[in-house]
């Protein structure tokens, strides 16, 4: 399920010659890293050539003892991860700017700013707190905020469209029910209101993704598991009636999605009627509404879910999520295992990549190469170091 406007899908030469690169076959996995922040169901944003990722779970961490929201930062050209340090707030009145540690909420970037929404512990439950982080200072508020405050959630999806922030779906607490309202948070003014809508709207949902250029389960007392695309008009706030494609994904949740080139990519995911994690990936041509299944070259991650995507130029950063242990095999919702590890995902790798990627392969002699080259391949080669030891989930 995806939200789009009017400017959705238009591409220059430019573009179509990179998704056209795509469709020849040269989307490829260049990089594999292990040792970075082991993570599920966190939320990132991409700023510049960096990655910010914002809280998430880890088994075995303690989250019914109230402490900061951790921030780790993802560099693409060292290949590194730091971890910010925590924020001094000198007193409880500053304490409560910072967001404490939470999953299941999300990050949208406006500008120089991130905000954070939503999104439970296991102490304070669900939050509906609009949080900011400045990324050029490493600075958190909370905006003064205005409207009517979308009650407090987690499972929810959020997009940005030129200056407004749109929350779907979700676990309300409070209401102890599944959403399927939309919520526009005017970033101009910081006004919250609820979006009145035309049309037939997407069922109630969580886990699901949303793009702006949805898809996801909606839940009721059976878990149903929908792969069906809806489309809501920002301009008109009306649900459209869509054609329905001939080959489709399987439904599932907790997978990624994101825009690239006016087109709508998923990867990965859980289905659990089928008792099945995926790895595949997905991409859906609004223009002619049908899906296509890609085989991207290289050595792609295990499937997996809860995980999260940026899109940064031509490439894909997919990090963390969870898994079945390997020896339960791909099924197996209660035994498993939490990731530490990255990908890049390259849409249209150039001449210089694909060699470093031979030399890699093949074991080539590389003291003869420029110090600047070996210096990327020592990059593309050696594993972070702030993991947390593994341990295996019950949930």
């Amino acid at each position: 399920m995806f939200i789009i406007s009017t400017e959705a899908g238009r591409s220059g030469d430019g573009l179509a010659q990179r998704s056209a690169a795509a469709e020849r076959g040269m989307l490829r996995w260049t990089v594999h890293l292990e040792g970075g922040p082991r993570r599920v169901n966190h939320a990132a944003v991409a700023v510049g050539h960096k990655v910010y990722s914002f809280g998430g779970y880890c088994s075995g961490e303690d989250y019914e003892t109230l402490r900061q929201i951790d921030v780790h930062v993802f560099n693409t050209e060292s290949l590194r991860w730091t971890k910010l340090p925590p924020v001094r707030t000198g007193g409880r009145e500053h304490a409560r700017e910072v967001p404490y540690m939470r999953y299941g909420h999300t990050a949208v970037l406006v500008e120089e700013t991130v905000l954070i929404w939503g999104g439970r512990n296991d102490t304070e439950g669900a939050c509906n707190v609009l949080y900011a982080f400045d990324v050029t200072q490493h600075r958190w508020f909370t905006p003064k905020i205005s409207g009517m405050v979308p009650g407090a959630r987690d499972g929810h999806s959020a997009c940005v469209l030129g200056k407004a922030m749109y929350i779907f779906g979700g676990y309300e607490q409070l209401a102890d029910c599944f959403s399927n309202e939309i919520h526009k948070l005017d970033t101009s003014s910081m006004c919250w209101s609820l979006v009145s809508v035309r049309g037939t709207p997407a069922r109630w949902r969580d886990f699901h993704s949303a793009t702006a250029d949805r898809f996801g389960p909606f839940h009721s007392n059976n878990e149903i598991y929908c792969n069906k695309i809806k489309i809501f008009d920002t301009e008109t706030n009306c649900w459209l009636n869509t054609a329905s494609a001939q080959l489709l994904p399987e439904g599932r949740r907790s997978h990624s999605a994101f825009a690239y080139n006016g087109e709508l990519y998923i990867f990965g995911g859980y289905n659990a009627r089928l008792d099945r994690h995926f790895n595949d990936l997905w991409k859906f041509n609004p223009e002619a509404f049908s899906w296509k299944k890609l085989e991207p070259k290289g050595k792609g991650p295990c499937p997996r879910r809860r995980q999260c995507c940026c899109m940064l130029g031509d490439r894909i950063v997919l990090f963390g999520g969870t898994s079945p242990c390997p020896e339960q095999g791909m099924g197996d919702e209660f035994n498993l295992m939490d990731h530490s590890d990255l990908y890049l995902l390259d849409f249209s790798p150039n001449l210089k990549t694909l060699c470093k990627l031979a030399v890699i392969q093949y074991s080539l002699e590389q003291s003869g190469l420029p110090h600047d080259i070996r210096w990327e391949l020592t990059a593309m080669t050696t594993n972070s170091n702030i993991s947390r030891p593994i341990f295996s989930s019950h949930g």
